[in-house]
């Protein structure tokens, strides 16, 4: 018996231990191996093993990818003509080291670290072509045709580099080197122009060098850029009905699905930003141009039609892009509940036009003709900065929030501000004309010097 007991204890011991073992060996990651593909070229797989040691975040993200999972490699993307602009004369030269490390001295293929819509439209033309015509791939351009701060060099070259660029976008060069000059590079902004002479940055959205649908399609890719108090849309977003749903149940949605099959109510509950702007639904075609679907530009001054917003008109009708959305709003909602949304938003944006902006405006132009504000300088006096927040914050906040359906963004980050805007705006102007005097000039005015000369681009 006694031994019979200890052979028990033994047996029972060795199980507690074999447990053990085994909880903990499945608690230790298994190490991941990417196996290249043996139909992969020789300088490509030289590439993938270099990067591998050198940059093993980028190696994993890449091989984590559909990139690496359709044999598409870092030479499919990167490969440049050896008398492009954007050839890395640095990247070129490490391929002479006399160690000969990964046995890729042999291979002196000239790359670009750039990757630009043109490179990603040899396999998506679709893509590249609607974002081409897009208003994210005209950000920068739209800025140098009507923002003061660009044209008048009212911010530094570095406030623009570190604020305005990262997202709208540089204008790529190359210094004395041939290598990427510092104050462009590096950059993914939506609106980047590129040496090549393609508009935009496909990593915005996809970052690198996973690329990754899923990424794409959740609101905080589109967060990075739309947010603060100018274009609070992700803030708009996260307070609406939609993005209650999105927080509840975003973990269950299927953000994998195959690129053109995402499906309202199969893969996902509630809208995402992409779900609205950008992604396929119902009968509405899928696409990369986020001018569509658009039936008012909320961002602008005086709230017009999209074809009407001179600095970069629309191509096409709003009626027909407002049926396209309420397509998209269909495949949750009923005809009348969408319909009288749409009724709501067209009241608010005749609230604002009417009542708050266009009275504030013949003020302003009022003085302007009176000469008693400067317009060398539209920033440096208190009526221009009250009526540029009341159009470029609070404004907008009040149209973005309705047609985002977010009240709080609507009413108290918007209206009501609008309100306090207007009536210190019209004391301040009402006091000046009155007393004939020009409104006070704040001088000097901080941080200016940026470069006022136009970037060779197009402007159209």
């Amino acid at each position: 018996m006694r031994r019979f007991l200890i052979m028990m204890l033994a047996v029972s011991a060795l199980a507690v231990a074999s447990a053990a073992v085994a909880a903990t060996a499945e608690n230790i990651p298994k190490k991941k191996e990417f196996r290249i593909e043996r139909g992969m070229s020789k300088q490509a797989m030289a590439c993938i093993q270099c990067h591998k040691q050198e940059s093993p975040g980028l190696f994993a993200d890449w091989a984590a990818s559909r990139h690496a999972a359709a044999n598409i490699t870092c030479i499919d993307c990167h490969q440049a003509d050896p008398h492009d602009k954007d050839v890395s004369k640095k990247h070129f030269k490490q391929y002479e080291r006399s160690d000969n490390k990964w046995g890729v001295s042999e291979y002196k293929i000239p790359v670009a670290a750039v990757v630009t819509p043109k490179d990603c439209s040899r396999c998506h033309p679709d893509e590249v072509k609607q974002y081409s015509r897009s208003k994210h791939a005209k950000t920068n351009i739209i800025v140098w045709k009507i923002d003061f701060w660009m044209q008048k060099g009212l911010n530094t070259d570095t406030e623009r580099a570190t604020g305005c660029y990262a997202c709208h976008g540089s204008v790529l060069s190359v210094d004395e080197n041939g290598e990427l000059d510092k104050q462009t590079w590096p950059n993914v902004g939506v609106g980047r122009v590129n040496l090549d002479g393609s508009l935009g940055s496909c990593s915005s959205c996809h970052t690198r060098h996973r690329f990754s649908v899923m990424e794409a399609r959740k609101p905080e890719a589109c967060g990075q850029c739309h947010l603060g108090p100018d274009h609070p849309q992700i803030e708009i977003y996260n307070e609406s009905k939609h993005g209650a749903i999105y927080d509840a149940f975003g973990d269950e949605y299927n953000w994998n699905a195959a690129p053109g099959t995402w499906t309202p109510g199969v893969d996902y509950r509630g809208p995402t930003c992409a779900s609205c702007h950008m992604s396929g639904s119902g009968t509405v075609m899928t696409s990369h141009d986020v001018t569509e679907r658009l039936s008012w530009e909320t961002q602008a001054p005086l709230t017009v039609r999209p074809e009407n917003f001179k600095p970069l008109p629309a191509q096409t009708n709003w009626k027909t892009e407002r049926d396209k959305m309420k397509e998209v709003c269909k495949q949750c909602h009923g005809q009348t509940w969408v319909d009288d949304h749409y009724v709501k938003l067209d009241a608010a944006v005749e609230t604002y036009n009417e009542t708050y902006y266009k009275p504030v405006k013949a003020k302003l132009d009022e003085m302007y003709e009176k000469g008693l504000l400067d317009k060398s300088n539209p920033f440096d006096q208190v009526p221009e900065i009250e009526y540029y927040f009341l159009w470029h914050h609070e404004g907008r906040r009040a149209r973005m929030g309705a047609a985002m359906m977010a009240p709080d963004y609507a009413w108290w980050h918007g209206f009501f501000e609008c309100k306090h805007r207007f009536m210190v705006f019209m004391k301040e102007a009402d006091e000046i004309l009155a007393s004939g005097k020009p409104a006070h000039k704040y001088e000097p005015f901080p941080g200016t010097g940026g470069d006022t000369k136009r970037p060779n681009m197009p402007m159209n």
